[in-house]
């Protein structure tokens, strides 16, 4: 199947520029193709992932992907999407974030048919005179008011360093063009009038017959309407300092019903016939939420590693079971995470005494009665015996003491030293 096909099977392409002389060109030869990320930041979150993942099926289908570091936009800034004026970053913090964004890829990527070049590296060394006269002149002002990237932000204003913007993603577009052979720029739908500008730049510089071309990616909604990548607690990172393995994989095998085969198309690379039969198992089978687990399992891998997915499950299983007591010590921090947190001392200490001073009992009549029930356990082992006494160095690296109540109600208790 041509990587055009593919992508309009997965439901990946929003806009083209050229549809049919794109899958031409895709079937003559391997192409260049980018996408490019501002460091705003020094991680990615789901949302980031959506133009780079269809970025990587270009890659595996052959093409020479290239993923472009915006050091010389991020410190410019993208009006996109923004209703105000953004705050200028210092340059030591965008060079900072360029290069947790460049270890990020490299690790998302691989070394096979990939570059990652950075703007900063053009940008920076074009004067303003150079600039006006060689760039400046191929722009008519009327075209770029009418971009809805700028048209959206005259009411409430934008600065000439924004409203630039444009002309610097443009001569990116040219540079890699003249400099990489790169024909296709991907990105998300907002980036539209930024793409197709940077085509028309190319085409009053090299004429009308330079292959260039643009392909963006569609709105990525949940079946309820609401914006897809946000959670309660925001958005869902890649820096696994941010989002941990364990709440990235929880977050995909949580996914609804309706949006599920929708995202095994889009964030997974199993085959056609694969996701057909997840789908028709989610139909029948509903209950065993296997086609979740197959979009939890394939999109941590890509993102995380297997290593992270084999600890997302045992994590699971554990809470789920109540066997707690065979997790490592990073596996507490990524699974007890968001549960409610007391602290302890490091001192030995008496059962009852400990769950009324950390507040998980209101009483010791109550404590003394849930002990007895059989309703406390301790890392995992159920505690009957009311003069039971914790010494909290004793597991998980003497950091932590794992108390739950009930069936599903449990505590993090981190040692004090």
């Amino acid at each position: 199947m041509n990587i055009i096909d593919e992508l309009k099977w997965r439901g990946a392409i929003n806009q083209t520029s050229d549809e049919k002389g794109l899958k031409k060109l895709t079937e003559e030869k391997s192409i260049g193709l980018y996408c490019g990320v501002d460091p705003t930041g020094d991680s990615m979150h789901i949302g980031h992932l959506i133009p780079f993942v269809m970025l990587k099926r270009f890659q595996m289908a052959g093409h020479r992907a290239h993923i472009l570091i915006g050091g010389g936009t991020g410190s410019i800034g993208d009006p996109s999407g923004k209703k105000a004026e953004r705050v200028l970053q210092s340059m030591e913090r965008v060079h900072h974030n360029e290069q947790r964004l460049t270890e990020q890829m490299k690790h998302l990527f691989g070394k096979d048919n990939i570059t990652i070049v950075n703007n900063y590296d053009w940008l920076s060394k074009i004067d303003l005179l150079s600039f006006l006269r060689n760039y400046g002149k191929l722009f008519n002002m009327n075209t770029m008011l009418n971009k809805e990237v700028v048209a959206s932000r005259l009411e409430v204003g934008i600065s000439f360093t924004e409203f630039t913007y444009q002309i610097l993603q443009s001569i990116d577009f040219y540079h890699l063009y003249k400099h990489n052979d790169v024909q296709l720029q991907v990105g998300g739908g907002d980036q539209w009038g930024n793409i197709t500008a940077g085509i028309d730049m190319i085409h009053k510089i090299e004429g009308n017959d330079a292959k260039v071309f643009a392909l963006t990616i569609p709105l990525m909604l949940k079946a309820d309407g609401t914006k897809f990548g946000k959670t309660e607690g925001g958005a869902v990172w890649l820096d696994p300092e941010k989002t941990t393995p364990y709440e990235f994989y929880q977050f995909w095998l949580n996914q609804d019903d309706r949006d599920v085969v929708k995202y095994l198309k889009y964030f997974t690379f199993l085959k056609r016939n694969e996701i057909e039969e997840l789908a028709e198992k989610l139909k029948t089978q509903p209950e065993k939420r296997e086609a979740q687990r197959r979009l939890a399992e394939e999109v941590t891998t890509f993102v995380h590693g297997k290593e992270a997915v084999i600890q997302a499950e045992r994590i699971s299983k554990a809470l789920f079971s109540g066997e707690v007591k065979d997790l490592s010590t990073l596996e507490i921090e990524q699974g007890f995470k968001d549960m409610p947190t007391v602290e302890v001392t490091a001192a030995p200490v008496n059962i009852i005494e400990l769950l009324v001073n950390t507040e998980i009992e209101k009483s010791k009549r109550q404590a003394r009665e849930d002990v007895t029930n059989g309703a406390i356990y301790i890392n995992g082992e159920r505690i009957r015996d009311l003069k039971f006494e914790i010494d909290p160095t004793k597991a998980f690296d003497g950091k932590f003491v794992i108390i739950r109540r009930g069936k599903k109600r449990y505590f993090l208790a981190k040692v004090t030293y």
